[in-house]
């Protein structure tokens, strides 16, 4: 019997590229298409690579040829317009969409949060897109029975990305003793998961009957502090920081680059029932803790001195915050 096939639009970003890897791992015959290689998360080989415009429907079918693939995994739609419904309609048995656990209702009602919440975010319009995205799936599927499936992430992470508000800059201002601004009063909880972890659940759910129709989340089972996030980090960076409570509102109103993401989503507790995907996919858990990965973020980040840049801008406001609000 041949190998199953899964098309990825995307596949070397954060989330996806794990996925990519386990894929592979598992026997499946995995075929990436995007717009080029990635030097930071390089393909296993063996994957084949098709180069697309994904924003160009008809460049995409151009590259595809009439190939049919078992399953599609969609990366890379962020609005309804971008959705590839038609192009892969009677094409693919599981067309499975990466929404955001973002999406659900924020602030939340009840913890924890389950599949049935209820999705609205007026905060983050990247949240309400990816709603309309959802719907847009759902309609086709009551309609026509398109075969969906819809994943939300949460917060996941690799060893090349720092969940902090500022990044490398946090990671500096830790080094040389500056205080780190943390949202709120640090304790709200926040779900955080390693993309090997995310990887496990998500090619669980490739090609699995159950979950035609259905959304899941997947996320991690360890909900830290923000405090104690920061902290991990500073143990892995060799240093105890110095921490700097100002209340989400404040940040928002002096960043608006930071604002809609953390009003949206990072500055309200998030903890998640896995119930659901866990009865699909028994071997998904989370295997990773962040003070781990932790590690492995400053690991990283300390092997090459091009990686560690920090943005003077962010300094400064990260200054002027701690002036103004503490």
């Amino acid at each position: 019997m041949s190998a199953k096939s899964v098309l990825f639009l995307g596949g070397t970003g954060v989330i996806s590229s794990a996925a990519v890897e386990l894929a592979a791992d598992r026997g499946w015959e995995v075929t990436v298409l995007n717009r080029g290689a990635s030097s930071v998360r390089p393909l296993p080989a063996g994957v084949e690579t098709v180069q697309a415009d994904v924003r160009d429907a008809d460049a995409v079918t151009r590259a595809l040829g009439k190939r049919r693939f078992d399953v599609v995994a969609d990366f890379l739609s962020f609005t309804p317009d971008q959705l590839h419904l038609d192009t892969f309609r009677d094409r693919t048995g599981q067309y499975v969409f990466i929404s955001s656990a973002s999406a659900y209702q924020t602030p939340p009602s009840r913890l924890p949060v389950t599949e049935s919440t209820p999705l609205r975010n007026p905060f983050w319009e990247y949240s309400r897109n990816k709603i309309a995205c959802e719907d847009a799936l759902v309609a086709e599927y009551r309609a026509t029975g398109y075969p969906i499936t819809i994943v939300r992430p949460s917060h996941t992470y690799d060893r090349t990305m720092l969940p902090t508000l500022g990044g490398w800059t946090d990671i500096e201002r830790m080094r040389r003793g500056a205080p780190v601004v943390v949202h709120g009063d640090g304790s709200s909880l926040w779900t955080i998961t390693h993309t090997r972890d995310f990887a496990v659940g998500f090619v669980g759910l490739l090609g699995h009957p159950g979950a035609i129709g259905h959304p899941f989340h997947i996320t991690g089972d360890e909900a830290p502090t923000w405090d104690a996030i920061y902290r991990a980090l500073g143990a892995a960076a060799g240093v105890e920081p110095v921490l700097a409570h100002v209340t989400s509102d404040m940040i928002a109103a002096a960043s608006p680059d930071l604002g809609p993401g953390l009003l949206g989503d990072k500055s309200h507790s998030m903890v998640f029932d896995n119930s659901k995907l866990k009865a699909l996919v028994p071997d998904f858990g989370q295997r990773t803790l962040f003070a781990d990965g932790a590690q492995e973020i400053l690991d990283w980040y300390d092997a090459d001195a091009s990686r560690r840049v920090a943005d003077p801008a962010q300094d400064a406001l990260f200054d002027r915050l701690v002036a103004e609000h503490t």
